[in-house]
């Protein structure tokens, strides 16, 4: 199906390109808490979507410890989008 995106639709990484399409940007650690994945699991998901060209992620340092901050890239956003319209797609128009 056209738009469908076995790299994105695994549960997880569904859900952290949502969380990413909704915030523009956040913090590895605050992707852990809402998703509520060890750091492990999210590094391992984070590292799929890295791999497609759908997520990056900026270092620096804040309050002396390093931080990552993660973002969809357009690539990532715009294979998101499609994605969520080939889901619609397969279950049809909601109801009215």
């Amino acid at each position: 199906m056209e738009g469908f995106n076995a790299t994105i639709h695994a549960p997880v990484r569904l859900r952290i390109c949502a969380l990413l399409d909704t915030a523009g940007e956040a913090e590895f650690a605050l992707v852990q808490r809402q998703l509520e994945l060890s750091a492990s699991v999210l590094s391992k998901h984070v590292a799929v979507l890295m791999e497609a060209g759908f997520v990056e992620q900026r270092k620096a340092v804040r309050n002396t410890r390093q931080r990552v901050w993660l973002r969809l890239t357009a690539h990532g956003r715009e294979a998101y989008q499609a994605h969520l319209a080939a889901l619609r797609a397969i279950v049809g128009p909601a109801a009215p």
